[in-house]
């Protein structure tokens, strides 16, 4: 048995450096694509909780994008951080739902993948616009990091975060961690005069925090812009970096329905047509966000033989 396992963690570590190099290198890694809209789609709660709730049809998501052409998998845990988990009242246990989302996503992963904790705002405001300190939103992320780590997970990823001092907290918490991969993604509302966040950042701003606090990669996801506009942003942070860019957009603009309900209406095809105007710019780590399927991701990895 002993010897099984020893095997195990060495074809683990080669399949490790083999993507760790391939990101160093700037070929094209895959990520996964969107979870909560995947989870909607079938009725279910979104969010982290589903871990718990339903972890059969979060370990289906993670499955599929496997199946579809991913290299990495991002667990379930984006805003299972105490900060969020407390200010929403969600009353769930922070350990027990980040061990949960490791676990799941690593069990979905063969011998070829990796796996990722996600890591992202805790929806609040740093002082003077919040009631928050860096310390303890350092302190936060820290104890989120911690229980990924033990999860088995190989990195992290920071995304779906707009205040660029919250990403740098996020990023010194994962690096003062352990010495794993940080991806650090942004997002963006604009991709004019230099790239902004709803916070004013721009991209030259990120990418220099990103480089002074050892990040693996850096770029975008989620936000206002469409993967058109992504594109435009990825040729910003190119000029700006030689650091890998990733870059997870959207599956084209909201759409709000009658019913209240929002769907995101950008065909795998066209979304893969856009992700390839990503790469020609520069993008080498490419995944997707809201909206995003594993029909997408498999346009993709298509588009990309």
């Amino acid at each position: 048995m002993l010897c099984v396992f020893n095997k195990f963690i060495h074809h683990h570590i080669n399949v490790f450096m083999d993507i760790l190099e391939r990101i160093k290198n700037k070929q094209i890694v895959l990520l996964d694509g969107g979870m909560g809209t995947e989870l909607a789609k079938r009725g279910l709660e979104m969010g982290g909780k589903a871990n718990l709730s339903n972890p059969r049809h979060v370990m289906e998501v993670h499955q599929e994008y496997i199946k579809a052409g991913s290299d990495i998998l991002i667990t379930n845990t984006l805003t299972m951080n105490r900060i969020n988990i407390e200010v929403h009242g969600h009353n769930t246990d922070i350990n027990e739902v980040n061990l949960k989302g490791a676990g799941l996503a690593r069990k979905a992963v063969t011998e070829k993948q990796l796996v990722f904790g996600d890591i992202s705002s805790t929806g609040q405001f740093l002082k003077p616009y919040g009631d928050y300190t860096e310390d303890q939103f350092y302190n936060t992320f820290k104890e989120q990091a911690e229980i990924l780590a033990q999860g088995g997970v190989d990195g992290f990823i920071i995304e779906t975060v707009s205040d660029l001092r919250e990403a740098a907290c996020a990023l010194k918490a994962c690096k003062e961690l352990s010495g794993m991969p940080v991806f650090v993604s942004l997002s963006f509302s604009s991709a004019g005069n230099g790239g902004t966040t709803m916070m004013g950042n721009t991209v030259e701003e990120t990418v220099k925090m990103a480089e002074e606090n050892g990040a693996t990669a850096v770029g975008a996801n989620c936000g206002e812009l469409d993967p058109v506009n992504m594109a435009k942003l990825v040729s910003i942070f190119k000029k700006s970096t030689s650091l890998p860019v990733i870059i997870q957009p959207n599956a084209g603009k909201p759409v709000l329905n009658d019913d209240g309900t929002t769907t995101f209406n950008m065909w795998p095809h066209e979304f893969a047509d856009e992700l390839i105007r990503c790469i020609d710019n520069g993008a080498t780590l490419i995944g997707g966000c809201c909206g995003t399927t594993p029909e997408h991701i498999r346009a993709i990895a298509q588009s990309i033989r």
